[in-house]
């Protein structure tokens, strides 16, 4: 007979060990930041004025909110077979602990190191805890924690994202 708070072996060997590790796309590229400020009409001349950047940063920078971007895959690759996912563990943890719905339910991002242009990042996932079930407004589930964690081609940490996800059963209606 199985405890109902227990979490099965095959996630709880998930926990603290790095998961999904991969190499961006794609180089940081300005043209991507030009983008990226432009639709939000962000005017910061760190990321529009050279010699801003020189003095403020010791060159070109991009925006520290555009971390996860490097990684967001293009809908279509030619080398691709099927499509990409973000944020894998989120996914695999619904799938093994049986819990077809899920919400963020919190994320926050740590910045360390600038991204600049020609960087190449790499990334991982770090599950770093699953709740007991809890029983919440939605249903019942578990919390989970995750790390996703940034480091650039020198193996300097650029940043992790801290998601808390819940992943949950809808009660019987």
């Amino acid at each position: 007979m199985s405890d109902a708070n227990e979490i099965p072996a095959e996630v709880a060997a998930w926990i603290g060990q790095k998961r999904y590790e991969q190499e961006g796309e794609f180089d940081v590229e300005r043209g991507y930041v030009a983008t990226t400020c432009a639709s939000v009409e962000n005017g910061n001349p760190l990321f529009w004025d050279e010699k801003a950047a020189r003095e403020i940063t010791n060159g070109w920078i991009a925006p520290p909110t555009m971390l996860s971007v490097w990684f967001r895959p293009h809908f279509w690759a030619p080398d691709r077979s099927g499509a990409a996912q973000p944020l894998q563990v989120h996914f695999d943890l619904k799938e093994k602990l049986g819990l077809p719905e899920a919400v963020m339910t919190d994320d926050t991002i740590t910045f360390r190191d600038p991204v600049r242009p020609g960087d190449r990042l790499r990334t991982w996932q770090v599950l770093r805890s699953v709740s007991p079930p809890k029983t919440t407004k939605l249903g019942t589930g578990r919390f989970w924690v995750i790390d996703v964690e940034y480091v650039n081609q020198h193996g300097h940490s650029v940043g992790t994202e801290t998601y808390t996800g819940f992943g949950y059963r809808r009660a019987a209606q």
